[in-house]
């Protein structure tokens, strides 16, 4: 099945500033650390000690939102495991309009349209995450796999390209980018 994706969207979010070039918008947890676990991540060449640098930057991001922020996703990610998407949009919906720069909000929010399988919405929010933080490995994840499943192998190559320039140990992202490489070279044939 292919879904209908919007090009202005889709340029946007492959678009954004160059990775290496933006920081973060959000200075409440300290964006030096931030960087340093940044710059940790792609030089780490072993795959376990690269998950536990993704984890904590992972929960830089989480704690940069504020208690309330905290609260709202921590109660949206319960909500979604319920699959009660409703509530957990809902919830979210506060997070991103009380912190419009907060990046799990958006984040959060994009990973329970995808739940849903809304894919046009699920891109608005990656896409907005991605101008938050243009090396927001799951957002770039979660692009990537919308772009492939609606048959756009050539930007999801990209977007697995660049994701493993920000996290080259990511091995899920590894894999995928061979087999689109892999899959290209056999239709070439």
């Amino acid at each position: 099945m292919r879904y209908r994706l919007f090009p202005g969207l889709l340029s946007f979010a492959l678009l954004t500033a160059p990775v290496a070039a933006q920081e973060p918008s959000d200075a409440a947890f300290g964006p030096d650390r931030l960087e340093q676990l940044f710059t940790e991540l792609k030089q780490e060449t072993n795959e376990a000690a690269a998950r536990r640098i993704a984890r904590r930057i992972r929960e830089q991001w989480l704690d940069s939102g504020g208690a309330t922020a905290d609260l709202l996703i921590e109660w949206a990610r319960d909500a979604a495991a319920e699959e009660k998407y409703h509530v957990a949009l809902d919830l979210l919906d506060q997070a991103v309009v009380l912190y419009p720069d907060y990046v799990e909000g958006w984040s959060n929010r994009a990973m329970v349209f995808l739940q849903m399988q809304d894919y046009e919405r699920a891109m608005s929010d990656l896409a907005r995450t991605l101008a938050i933080e243009p090396r927001h490995f799951g957002a770039l994840s979660g692009l990537a796999g919308i772009l492939r499943a609606s048959g756009h192998e050539e930007r999801a190559l990209e977007v697995y390209r660049r994701m493993l320039e920000v996290y080259p140990m990511q091995r899920s992202a590894q894999r995928a980018l061979m087999t689109l490489v892999e899959d290209q070279t056999d239709e070439r044939l």
